[in-house]
């Protein structure tokens, strides 16, 4: 999905009523303080015996008739001293209060905001996008998006469009006292506008592809990281070490010539017009103001009007160019949330109510057909029934559509054909956060979080007592490994479970689905890279579950299921056998040649 600068500007829109009034502020406060120079250059006539501009003259004839006071010099000084006071001394903390304080409160509340936002987005997606995305990819671009964006707003609202505002507020006052000198101001200011816009134009395209490619760089750091045991046991650090570093270092030359350097020359360029046209405009009110066309008091307010006007060009044009430098990253996160959300997306995520469920665990597949590309149909006319309290299991090749089947009963996908009901409803009627909480699963690779072994062992189910956590380890065979662990349930875990074993990960899975007390419980290659210890620890708990409720098992090794109720083989997508154990080998079909394969100690 392509995004626009418009989808920046949106990205503020519920604080819109502060940004209207808090932006408005910035803008008087910037026009105001042009009452300065034109004080001064009204007090310089006053001095050197000139008369006021006739708006002058009228406010100080009003406020000399309403304190009573005659009109002279004096009184004249008097009055544009204390304007200078107001615009100056009084406007100070207002300004910092209206312009800096509100903007930063928007800024900050929008990315609490957008931030929420952005986690409901990535809770949202599709399994098939964390397929194509790594974690260091999502969370750098989504990261660098809110950041520049928190940024961005106080300086384009607190201060690019003030100064814009003050700009044309000079304009406006120059034109008021000579419009030969406006319009020269006006067209220089142009000329400048029109040269940057087209060269961070050009910069803005480099950036967007610099920041694709630094998403890549992360993104391997990322899978660095997570493989890190793989890296080293190949001794691949130094190869690691220097692919990064020439990433870095094509990265560090791209920033450098193709951006820097452009931002640099543009600089130069943008500066010198700017100097050459302030001594142009020096040059015409002196000369006007030498041949007596203009007084020394608007003399001066066009010289120092201009000499502000001109030194707000530079900030103006560093924020544009700032803003250019983190318009990419801001684009790519726009597209992020544009990202198609899966087809369980109905799962809110305020999603506290749900209907309390509760199933036999009768399970019918029903002429089911699913392909993740339509022409090329993964399952295909699926059909069989589970009953309850039953464990059936699903074996085949690998590819055969096994873990699709799990994906599909999960409602991870819809299928393009067919049904599937439970307990003789269709599962795509029910609500998929209630439904999905009365199903447990465990993989072949356990996700494990940062923190403690209970933590983890209750994620499922945060109000588990502590007597109903011991029954689950005690079935999952946790008990075990758990006096090993220095602090027991209070152990950290670490990072994806790093000081557990693979087989400790397993049994973890099993005793944290077991908490959840589901009604259906599958087994998705639980035990296919085990040793044959753990894989035997897997297996004992796996047949103190069984008859307990209604238990799925996909299983690669066949050792694994040869005790349950019901084997279906799957083979290209179709249902080939289905039968016990004995019953499959006396067919002598596909399950009894991945038997005889297994026990010859051959591959699949």
């Amino acid at each position: 999905m392509t995004a626009n600068v418009w989808d920046i500007v949106r990205y503020f829109r519920h604080y819109r009523v502060m940004a209207f009034w808090s932006l408005l502020g910035a803008i008087a406060f910037e026009l105001i303080d042009l009452l300065v120079p034109y004080a001064v250059g009204q007090i310089i006539n006053v001095l050197s015996g000139r008369s006021l501009d006739s708006e002058t003259a009228h406010i100080v004839t009003l406020l000399s008739s309403i304190v009573g006071q005659p009109i002279n010099p004096i009184f004249s000084l008097i009055v544009l001293s204390i304007l200078i006071f107001v615009v100056t001394v009084i406007r100070a903390p207002l300004q910092v209060w209206i312009a800096n304080n509100f903007h930063w409160q928007i800024a900050l509340n929008t990315r609490r905001d957008q931030t929420q936002k952005s986690v409901a987005k990535i809770l949202s997606l599709p399994l098939d996008f964390y397929d194509e995305n790594n974690p260091g990819r999502i969370a750098g671009r989504v990261a660098r998006g809110l950041d520049n964006h928190m940024w961005s707003y106080p300086e384009i609202a607190g201060q690019f469009i003030p100064k814009i505002a003050r700009i044309i507020g000079i304009f406006m006052i120059i034109l008021a006292i000579t419009w030969w000198i406006s319009a020269f101001f006006l067209i220089s200011f142009l000329l400048v506008l029109l040269m940057s816009l087209q060269k961070l134009k050009e910069l803005t395209e480099i950036e967007a592809r610099l920041e694709i490619y630094q998403e890549n760089t992360e993104s391997r750091t990322s899978e660095i990281i997570t493989n890190i045991k793989t890296v080293k046991a190949f001794a691949n650090e130094a190869k690691e070490y220097k692919r990064q570093s020439d990433r870095l270092d094509r990265e560090a030359k791209v920033s450098l010539w193709g951006i820097h350097i452009g931002y640099v020359r543009l600089g130069m360029a943008r500066d010198t017009v700017l100097e050459a046209c302030q001594f142009l405009v020096f040059g015409a009110a002196l000369f006007a103001t030498f041949g007596g066309k203009m007084s020394i008091g608007h003399f001066i307010t066009i010289v120092t009007l201009a000499s502000m006007a001109y030194s707000e060009v530079k900030p103006i044009c560093l924020l544009a160019e700032i803003f250019a430098r983190r318009y990419a990253s801001m684009i790519r996160f726009h597209e992020f949330m544009k990202q198609p959300i899966g087809q369980d997306a109905a799962l809110a995520i305020t999603h506290n109510q749900y209907p309390q469920y509760h199933f036999d665990g009768k399970v019918e597949f029903r002429h089911l057909t699913f392909g993740y590309d339509r022409d090329r149909p993964v399952l295909a006319d699926v059909q069989f029934t589970i009953n309850p309290y039953e464990t059936v299991a699903l074996v085949g090749r690998s590819g055969s559509g096994k873990s699709t089947l799990v994906k599909l009963l999960f409602r991870y996908f819809e299928p393009t054909g067919g049904q599937i009901l439970i307990d003789g409803e269709d599962i795509a009627s029910l609500d998929i956060t209630g439904y999905r909480k009365r199903l447990a699963i465990v993989h072949q690779e356990v996700d494990i979080f940062n923190g403690t072994l209970m933590d983890n062992l209750t994620y499922g189910n945060p109000n588990a007592t502590l007597a109903e956590v011991k029954e689950a380890c005690a079935i999952a065979s946790v008990d075990d490994f758990l006096h090993l662990l220095p602090n027991g349930y209070s152990t950290i875990v670490g990072e994806r479970g790093m000081r557990l074993s693979g087989g400790q990960r397993q049994r973890l899975g099993i005793a944290r689905a077991l908490l959840v007390n589901p009604d259906i419980l599958v087994f998705d290659e639980a035990t296919s890279s085990l040793d044959y210890e753990s894989e035997r620890s897997i297996q004992l708990a796996m047949r103190r579950i069984q008859g307990t409720r209604t238990t799925i098992i996909i299983a690669h090794r066949l050792s694994t299921v040869r005790e349950a109720d019901k084997i279906v083989v799957i083979d290209q997508g179709k249902i080939v056998e289905i039968g016990s154990h004995q019953q499959l080998l006396n067919q002598g079909g596909i399950y009894q040649r991945l038997h005889s394969l297994q026990e010859s100690g051959e591959l699949m």
